[in-house]
């Protein structure tokens, strides 16, 4: 109940900082409060005001992820509270995942990545490789330091973990990292699990890998973490990191992932 009233408190804070007269709506004397009424607001967002009043009120009702679209879109939210407004009710953005990999500011973190002089990379929502650099691809090499054939699929941590023969020779102790990163993968997109993308990508990679398929199975789910990282390098031979994953304020699913050598390695 204290999450569906404070969602009525911050509708009601939005509607008072909107200009009547900025929709075509008439201003007059009979206005007793600033920005605009809530049946106003239900007109714009076409559901019923009476709907929209409870809504406000903070009474138990549901609602949906369309309303939330309408909602939002009529009061004219930024990103950061369109998002707020999704999080209180519980809902998932439907816009939001094909925006979020794509926007400026996304592109910008890219860029940084070419700055880094250890490995670097970035993980989209799905966990495709958005961007890496240089030493990145010396790392991961036969799979980042390639290019992509005409109509092969992104880039995947996880496709390359469980459907790429070499990430087991590259991997020290293969097992114990697959089965981590299934877990970390399941908290990461625990409220995501009905998008089509992420859907398609589970089913792949169960039909692809058993263990995939058993590991998800078991419904572990952990934080991902930094910590050490080894590997077996065809060229450099072993090799240890230290990992460590930065998340960038206003994208909740774009990760920067970091690897710094190990001071006996560098």
């Amino acid at each position: 109940m204290t999450t569906q009233k404070e969602l009525g408190e911050f509708l009601q804070a939005a509607r008072s900082r909107l200009a009547p007269e900025s929709f075509g709506f008439a201003v007059g004397s009979r206005r007793r409060t600033p920005g605009l009424r809530r049946e106003e607001v239900a007109h714009l967002a076409g559901i019923s005001p009476t709907w929209y009043a409870w809504i406000e009120q903070g009474r138990p009702v549901k609602v949906s992820a369309d309303v939330l679209e309408r909602v939002a879109q009529s009061l004219r939210l930024t990103r950061s509270e369109r998002a707020y407004l999704f999080e209180l009710a519980g809902r998932r953005d439907p816009v939001s995942a094909a925006a979020e990999e794509n926007d400026a500011a996304s592109l910008s973190l890219a860029a940084i990545v070419d700055d880094i002089a250890i490995p670097a990379y970035i993980l989209g929502r799905t966990w495709d490789m958005l961007a890496w650099n240089k030493p990145a691809a010396a790392l991961f090499t036969g799979w980042l330091d390639r290019r992509v054939k005409e109509h092969e699929p992104p880039r995947n941590l996880l496709r390359y973990v469980f459907l790429d023969a070499r990430a087991r020779s590259l991997i020290v102790d293969w097992e114990t990292r697959a089965s981590r990163l299934v877990a970390e993968f399941r908290a990461d997109c625990r409220t995501r699990l009905d998008e089509p993308a992420l859907a398609r990508l589970i089913d792949e990679l169960a039909r692809g890998n058993p263990a995939f398929a058993r590991y998800w199975k078991q419904h572990h789910v952990m934080e991902r973490q930094g910590g050490r990282r080894d590997f077996n390098h065809p060229r450099r031979g072993f090799i240890a990191y230290q990992q460590l994953t930065l998340y960038p304020i206003d994208r909740e699913h774009i990760k920067l992932v970091v690897l710094r050598p190990e001071k006996s390695m560098a």
